[in-house]
């Protein structure tokens, strides 16, 4: 089965790993507190995750470039985007007119997401890896692995544009 890895760019990082079926398999956020620090760990989380196909990072600059680095050196495809592009699929405006306000309702599509994957509920969801799970469905859709979002996420979002 192929998988895709969905980082939300930090030092406080977001990862979700999808399945070829679309769903989401887990979440977490890890403090990886120093760009060395982040450096030394990701090469063995991309080892330790099978048949891992594609890598979505949501961010750019040094911390983006390790993870695309050691991607291109495990020979797994890479998808980059900003915040903006996962947001105007799953957000209405109304929900992003500011920071705290959109990762208040990515918070909220997440926990849609995690329950329509029947991934473990969280006790509690921090925003790096509730933001992680959007930008995994963002590269789920786009990869052409679901066709749509679930329905749970379209209610009042029209037309899905990718």
């Amino acid at each position: 089965m192929n998988h895709l890895l969905a980082v939300d760019m930090g030092l406080r990082t977001g990862l979700a790993l999808y399945g070829r079926d679309g769903r989401l398999i887990w979440y977490r956020s890890q403090n990886f507190g120093s760009a060395p620090r982040l450096r030394r760990a990701v090469p063995g989380i991309l080892r330790d995750i099978p048949a891992l196909t594609c890598l979505v990072v949501e961010g750019s600059g040094p911390l983006a470039e390790i993870w695309k680095k050691e991607a291109q050196r495990f020979g797994i495809r890479t998808l980059q985007l900003g915040a903006e592009a996962w947001r105007k699929v799953f957000l209405l405006p109304r929900e992003q007119r500011t920071g705290a306000e959109a990762k208040r309702h990515a918070d909220e599509a997440a926990r849609q997401v995690i329950a329509w994957s029947g991934a473990p509920r969280p006790t509690s969801l921090r925003h790096d890896a509730a933001e992680a799970v959007l930008v995994g469905l963002w590269g789920v859709l786009k990869l052409g692995w679901l066709e749509e979002p679930p329905d749970a996420l379209r209610s009042g979002r029209g037309q899905i544009n990718l």
